[in-house]
């Protein structure tokens, strides 16, 4: 019956059949829960409507190498990094592999370094492992084949975790299933008595395993959440499994991809390093390896040139970055390079450019990844990228401006801050709306105090003040205009 009236009042020009039903999906809408997270624009999760603004990649700033895997138990074959920030300290996990040889044999290692700051990196000398003939070394597991090919360790956040198992890992292969290690320290590990905790038997792929399979405590589904390489179809995907306990998981589920405008094209990803993101754990960031099978860039000339072992030039890689909030979909919001290869034969090699798990701190306004490079060469070593914090991606107007109005949204807290940065000519506005779209008395861009500038954390004020107790917990939108800025992240403050 309310379909037949409709038509008729459009048929006789009362009514824009376009605005009734906008009207009614905007009614529809159920606001977005944020309470007070930091929300960042790796996605589309806040944006209601975009005029003029888009979401714009930022790629890290190249800082050079910071780590030689120059020791004789290291080598050409180093991989699968993961770097720890536990306190001041950061801790570096690598393996170690001199010569070429099969997956997870007994000529792989897993090798230590740390840091006081991110950037300046030692080599403790322990005598855990006697190798080569080499009594004092960095070597924190060996003799452990085959989890020592991809052996990943995590820092346990649970809550009330025992102190013996502060640190937890899996590694292992399809020979083995992924295997649970635990540590008091992250330096002295020994097997769980669980053993594979993720057999082969329980994933349902002909392959599996075959890379770093990265584990973590996620402290808003509350549960362990592993995610690992499989084949489906003969191309390099990612599997999600659960578990309460990190001994018991649950079925594999295979994870999709998606872009702002639908599916995203199937890519060989070799590495996935799945992480929450330290400023926003309930965001879980991707900085995935992609791997270009037989997709050769050097001649055998430049190969020989560089000494790239002869088996590892035929293929190239680079770095992605994707984003989940949880379910069994990646988005992958920017189909394009995150981390490409540097100018020089060295950086289009096989299985080079291939990220470490966790993206770190290492400055007040400064975070860090690193990269696995020159992979199968003698000047292999793990490289330093830095980025400003939040500022993997943001909204993004240019001169002629632009503005961005967010979905219904429910926040917690006192104050709305946002990093950003501006040119001088430039700056950022932002009014708060009623669910229906409408601008709340004292809160209009008239009233608005314009941002200009850069910085990881600036409260936004109006005519009023900057108190906003008065629309926690209620529906609003936000309406942000914007010239030449940059808006990478947002958090309402308590």
């Amino acid at each position: 019956m309310k379909q037949l009236m409709v038509t008729l009042l459009v048929l006789v020009g009362f009514l824009d059949l376009s605005l009734i039903w906008a009207g009614e999906k905007k009614q529809e809408e159920t606001p977005l829960e944020i309470g007070d997270h930091r929300e960042l624009f790796v996605d589309d999760y806040l944006i209601g409507s975009l005029k003029g603004a888009e979401l714009r990649l930022h790629h890290p700033v190249d800082e050079g190498p910071v780590l030689k895997f120059d020791k004789p138990w290291e080598g050409l074959f180093c991989g699968y990094s993961t770097i720890i920030k536990d306190g001041d300290v950061y801790r570096a996990y690598y393996r170690g592999r001199p010569t070429a040889g099969a997956d997870g044999d007994v000529g792989e290692v897993y090798c230590y370094a740390e840091s006081k700051d991110g950037v300046n990196w030692t080599k403790p000398e322990f005598t855990l492992f006697e190798k080569q003939g080499h009594k004092k070394n960095n070597i924190i597991l060996a003799d452990a084949a085959p989890m020592t090919h991809n052996f990943s360790p995590f820092l346990d956040t649970r809550p009330g975790v025992p102190a013996a198992e502060k640190y937890k890992a899996l590694g292992g292969t399809m020979k083995s299933g992924l295997v649970a290690f635990t540590s008091p320290d992250g330096i002295h590990w020994k097997q769980h008595p669980a053993g594979s905790v993720i057999p082969t038997k329980m994933v349902p792929y002909k392959y599996m395993f075959d890379s770093q399979n990265v584990a973590f405590w996620s402290p808003v589904e509350k549960k362990y959440l592993s995610y690992f390489r499989v084949f489906k179809d003969k191309i390099r995907r990612i599997a999600r499994s659960e578990s309460d306990d990190f001994i018991h998981w649950s079925a594999p589920v295979l994870m999709e991809y998606t872009t702002l405008d639908g599916e995203a094209p199937i890519e060989h990803l070799y590495t996935n390093q799945t992480h929450p993101y330290f400023r926003a754990p309930h965001i879980y960031l991707a900085i995935a390896a992609r791997f270009m099978p037989g997709r050769q860039v050097l001649t055998d000339e430049q190969a020989k040139e560089i000494g790239v072992h002869p088996r590892y030039f035929k293929d190239t890689s680079d770095a992605i970055l994707m984003t989940t909030r949880g379910d069994d979909t990646y988005q992958r919001t920017f189909l394009s390079g995150y981390i490409a290869g540097g100018i020089g034969a060295q950086n289009w090699v096989s299985r080079t450019n291939y990220p470490a798990l966790n993206v770190v701190q290492t400055g007040p306004a400064e975070m860090s990844v690193y990269v696995n490079q020159d992979y199968a060469q003698p000047t292999s070593h793990l490289r330093r990228y830095s980025l400003r914090l939040d500022g993997f991606a943001s909204l993004r107007a240019d001169y002629a401006g632009g503005e961005m109005v967010t979905k219904p949204l429910v926040f917690d807290g006192s104050e709305l801050s946002i990093n950003f940065s501006t040119s001088a000519a430039g700056g950022i506005k932002v009014e708060i709306q009623d669910e229906q779209g409408q601008p709340i008395p004292g809160f209009t861009l008239a009233d608005c105090r314009e941002q200009i500038g850069n910085e990881v954390d600036r409260v936004v004020s109006w005519k009023q003040g900057s108190d906003l107790k008065s629309l926690s917990g209620k529906p609003v939108r936000l309406k942000f205009v914007m010239k030449d800025a940059d808006l990478y992240s947002l958090q309402f403050q308590k």
